[in-house]
Parts: C-alpha cells; structure tokens; sequence
C-alpha cells in the first residue's frame, strides 16, 4: 500500500484501487474508492464541508483522525473506524490479501467493483457484523421493525417505500451510503453487505459522537435541515379522494367555520385537471379559482393541490415536453411508464430545464391565484413496473442515480416559490431522498392500508424516517384505502387520529369506499371522469366519533406553541419531532429496547394504541417524573406502568421533571 497526504486528505493506492479518506465536517470521515482514474468529483447527497484531521504513518498502516472519529487503513487495504479509540465499524474480508485472524481460502474480498461498461461496476461492501447492534434510520420501509438488525432493505423509491441510506447504531456513530443508485443493505447477523447496481465508485460518509442528538446534528449539517415550519399550518389538514368542483372545496371550508373549528388547509385531489401533465384546473368544475381562493383566504384556510409527474401524450404540454426532451426516457420499448387513468410518461425532475418547465405551470395555472401549497404526489417516481434498468434520466441511467429523483422534484418547487419571495413553504411529497428536508418536503407515508396492522407499521416508519433526516412527516389519518361499512373502522380512526394528533402534522386523508358515488361524467378524461370516495371530514363518523376527534384537535391547538418550538429545533440542529425512546434517553438501556412508544419532542410521552379492542396498555416512564396529560395524575419514573385507554383516550405524559 502507498500512501500520500494532500493537505488534510489521505490517499492510499494498491492494485489499481484508490481509497480518498478525508474529513468532511464535525467528527466525520468521507470515504471513496475508485478503480478508474480518477475520482468522479461528485458529492452526491453531500453539501461542503471544512474540517481538518491529523494523518500518520506507521509499518502497519496510516491512520486519519477527525475528532472522535479514526480510519486506520492497512498496508493490506482493509479499513477500520474507531471513536475515541474504541473500535466501532471494521471492513469484512476473507481473502488472500487481508491479513485477519480469518482463513482467507474464501477469497471474498471487503469491496467488490464488478466491471459493468465503461467506467461503471456493480460495487459491494462489507463490514463485520456486532452481535449486540441496533440499527435505526434508512427512511421508510412498510414493517413494524424499529431496530432495522437483521433486515434487508431494497435502496430504491416506491409508493409507500422511501430509501434515505443512512442509519443510526447504539455503538455511538452514524452512516449514510452516499449513493443515488438502486441497490441493497443487508444488516445481516454474519456481515453487513451494501451492494449498488450501478456507480462509478465507493463512497461513504461516517461519524461519531457520544449521543444519538449529536450524531443527528452531525449528519444533518452536511446534508441539510429543514426550514422554518410555517405557523399558518400547525393545525388541521383536510382531505379526501377527492373533491370534484370548487363549490364542494366552500362547502367542506364553510362548514368548518360554521362549527367553529379552525381549518388550516383543505386540499384539491388529483383529476382536478382535464388530463395529467396539464397542471391546470378543468374550468367546467373549476370555473373561477380565483373567486374560490378569495373565499379560502377570508376563511383563513390555505389551499394545497395535487401535481403529478405524469404526462398524458393527449396534454396539452406532451409534445414541447417530448421536443425539448424533458420527460425519464426508457431504454427499451414504448416511452410509456404509466398507466393509470391514461397513457403517460413521466417528467425528468432531474433535468433542470425539466424543473423550471413543470414549475412555470404550477405558477402560472395556480401560483397566481393564491395556491402556495403544491401536493407533490407519485414523486418517487410511480412506475407501472419498477423496472429500473429501463429507464434513463437527464443524468444517467435510474439504476444509477434513479433515488435522487424526489429529492429533485422536491427543490423544483422550492426553487421557484423562493424564487417569488414565498418564506411560508411546506410541500407534501410521497417520496424522499437524503436531505429533502432542506427543500420544506412534509413526507408521508403513501397509499396504505386501512388496519391495525398498517398503524402499527406507521409508528416505525415515522420514527426511522426521522433519524434518516426527515423531520416533516405524516401518514393519512385512518389509512388511505379504507371502507367505512367495515365495523372496525371507527375504532382505527379514532386511534390513527390520536397519533396523528401527536405527529409533525394533522391531516385527514383517505378513499373512503364503498365506492357508490356516480362520476359527474361519462367522459374518459376531464374532472368529472375520475371516482371520488366518500366523505372524510371531522362530523363524517357520527356523533360520537366526532367528539373525540374534535377533543384530539383541540388538545393539538393548545400546544401550537409547543409544537413550534419542537419544529425549530429541528430547523436549528436536525432533531426529530417525533423520537425514539432512546433519543431522549440515551443512558437508559430499556429505550433502546422499546419500539411501541415514542417522544413528541424532548416533553411528552406518547403511547399509541395500535391493536383493536385495546382499553389499556404498557408504558414505560423512564427516570424523573410524569403527568398524566388526561387527568393529572403524577408518575415516579424508572418503571412500567399499566395505563388506562379507552377509546376516547390515548396514554401521554408530560414530562416535568
């Protein structure tokens, strides 16, 4: 192995294989491996960073050393981190050229860079595995599974599946996968092995710190934070699939204000166009937005609506789109990559002619009328097959950077509501990359199910999307396909709307069947040609649903304040809004074991009801004390409890001491 300093830079070469090991923020190494030339200068999901680090040399190896986090490279080329000395990540190999303890007959290597053309491979990495790991983060995945140990997770976009490749260990440090590309993680018992598809090089970002928040704050001053949460939406969402005309958007609005409820923002479902890719309102349904919105705004309701990537090749944007070639190309076939209501294909987000295309629309078809909320919906994006070797990018091909794609979409809004002096953005997105946050992306969770099962698998999902970066984060209230004849489905309503109550944001969502609604057109296009579901507002269930609900959103409008301030800090250092026990509570071994409960900020505990038929539960308090939210009652922490829920009740605990 030969090694060289650049500066604050390691290089160490061998066998036609580079390895560039430099400092890249607080505590934090940035690792790349190349077998090309050259490195492809890229940062991927990474922002600039300073920072130096102290390099030295000795018989067996060099070593790197930034703040608590150390890199000893080998003469053999294998890699080892350490914080504060103290090993914590070491490369897995069993081959001829690492001088291990192990047999090296397998000949299976720490990185593997399979040769695919030109300059790209299919490239693996392997690391030893720990028995007593827990591993937390990697953005949302449809399972229960907090501790991710043991998992195998697709790196790739799907409807209701986000891959942000960046996890969280209780051995004290953080690491992202610094890779667009589609791919695999196994955190498997006997090695973890990352694997993409297509990349032109190795490249991992790692850091250390003595407590999860630190790692957090690290992780996410290199890739981004969220912006201000605008106050204007801290209350109630209202949705469904989907409202048809502008007189039922009032209608729903005024209703709202004649019981005296605040509303916050009402959103326009999809097919309020005439066909996708329009982005333009159907003026048969929607003959005057501007009086619509006039109305909203004296209600005080903002309006958000739905834009898709999709482009019908009977829009009235298909072929300037086709001509300037602004659309995700297929390698292979028809150019059609959706096939949902019409025959489309979709808008490459990462072309940036591409962006400032779909954004002109948005602004002049809805901007100019008042909407500044803009549902960013199938933005993973939705592909009829996940064929990801099919499909190219203004970039490169999908398999290689296909991930970034919502990431990108995301910014194409953001760049152009900033653009008009916008300082009040939040955004709803299905999908999300590393550092979305930056560009005011509310994630949610995509097009669930409407059971206990799938509530169970939201509170995994919110928790590790937080820790991958992802502070705005939301699930439809009751599950997205949900039938109302079905006699459980009040009692999974009222428990979704208490966790939503104790969630980034509130909103009211889901296709409401049984679907008896007749269209207002035989059309096979148009506003009045897609079905809607039945109605979903807060008075939708009865009476007594209701006052349950309206009791959960008074609670959350009396903790506006508080919930501002768990919002700013996430803008200021990266923190969650809804956090794992451990985060909290880092000393305490049991909040590493805990994964039906969370933390609403650093002040309540919140213990969800996920099973049906539940009326009471186990909660556990960590050290100090605990109020009752509900009826006062003061809790000596460091114990389990046993605590009362009724349906009209969701167990949370105020911290007071």
């Amino acid at each position: 192995m030969y090694f060289t300093k650049n500066n604050d830079v390691l290089i160490a070469e061998r066998r036609n294989e580079t390895i560039r090991i430099e400092p890249w923020g607080r505590d934090a190494l940035r690792v790349r491996v190349t077998r090309n030339a050259k490195f492809s200068g890229a940062d991927n999901a990474l922002m600039p960073a300073s920072s130096a680090a102290e390099i030295t040399e000795d018989s067996h190896g060099a070593l790197i050393t930034n703040g608590k986090i150390s890199c000893f490279v080998s003469n053999d080329g294998g890699l080892e981190f350490f914080k504060d000395g103290r090993s914590v990540l070491k490369e897995y190999a069993r081959d001829w050229t690492s001088v291990n303890e192990h047999s090296p007959s397998m000949k299976f290597s720490a990185r593997d860079f399979k040769p695919v053309s030109g300059s790209d491979y299919e490239i693996t990495a392997r690391f030893e595995p720990q028995s007593d790991e827990k591993i937390f983060g990697m953005g949302q995945y449809r399972q229960p599974n907090l501790n991710l140990k043991g998992c195998v997770l697709e790196l790739a976009q799907r409807n209701s599946q986000i891959s942000i490749p960046f996890y969280l260990s209780n051995k004290g440090y953080g690491f992202l996968w610094n890779n667009a590309g589609i791919g695999e993680v196994m955190f498997g018992a006997n090695y973890t092995q990352w694997r993409a598809k297509l990349s032109e090089e190795l490249d991992y970002w790692i850091t250390a710190a003595d407590t999860p928040k630190a790692i957090i704050e690290n992780y996410t001053a290199v890739v981004g934070r969220a912006p201000a949460f605008p106050e204007n939406a801290l209350g109630l969402w209202q949705s469904k699939l989907r409202y048809r005309t502008q007189d039922e958007v009032l209608e729903v609005a005024r209703e709202y204000k004649r019981r005296g409820i605040p509303l916050d923002v009402i959103v326009i479902d999809f097919f309020h166009w005439i066909r996708q890719g329009d982005w333009s309102f159907d003026p048969e349904y929607w003959p005057d937005p501007q009086k619509m919105m006039d109305e909203l705004k004296e209600l005080g309701v903002r309006c958000m609506v739905s834009i898709w990537p999709t482009v019908d090749k009977k829009s009235i944007n298909f072929n300037e789109m086709l001509e300037k070639g602004l659309f995700v190309r297929t390698e292979r076939g028809s150019i059609q990559c959706f096939d949902f209501q019409g025959d489309t294909v979709i808008y490459d987000a990462l072309n940036p002619e591409a962006r400032k295309f779909i954004w002109n629309k948005a602004k002049e078809n809805y901007y100019k009328y008042g909407i500044d909320m803009f549902w960013l919906d199938e933005a993973e994006p939705e592909y009829s097959a996940y064929d990801y070797e099919n499909y190219r990018h203004y970039t490169a091909p999908a398999l290689k950077v296909g991930n970034s794609y919502p990431k990108a979409h995301a910014k194409a809004f953001y760049d152009g509501m900033k653009a008009e002096g916008q300082t009040d953005i939040v955004n709803l997105l299905r999908c999300a990359w590393v550092g979305s946050q930056k560009y005011a992306a509310l994630v949610w969770s995509g097009d669930i199910k409407s059971n206990f099962t799938t509530l169970r698998d939201q509170l995994s999902a919110g928790l590790n999307i937080g820790i991958a970066g992802i502070p705005w984060w939301v699930s439809d209230t009751g599950g997205f396909f949900g039938d109302v004849t079905d006699e459980h489905f009040n009692e999974l309503l009222i428990r979704w709307f208490q966790f939503s109550a104790f969630c980034p944001v509130l909103r009211m969502h889901g296709d409401r069947g049984p679907h008896d609604i007749e269209n207002l057109s035989n059309l096979d296009y148009g506003g009045g040609f897609s079905p809607t579901g039945g109605p979903n507002e807060l008075w939708s269930y009865g009476e007594d649903v209701y006052k349950i609900l309206k009791k959960y959103l008074d609670i959350r409008l009396g903790m506006k304040d508080y919930i501002k301030s768990v919002l700013d800090e996430a803008s200021r250092n990266g923190s969650p809004v809804i956090r794992t026990m451990f985060y909290e509570f880092p000393d305490d071994e049991a909040c590493w074991n805990t994964d039906d409960q969370y933390m609403f900020g650093s002040k309540y505990l919140v213990a969800p009801v996920l099973y049906q038929g539940i009326t009471e539960r186990a909660v556990y308090l960590p050290k100090g004390k605990w109020k009752s939210i509900h009826d006062g009652v003061v809790y000596e922490g460091g114990q389990t409890i046993t605590a009362g829920a009724p349906i009209e009740i969701i167990p949370v605990f105020e911290r007071i001491s």
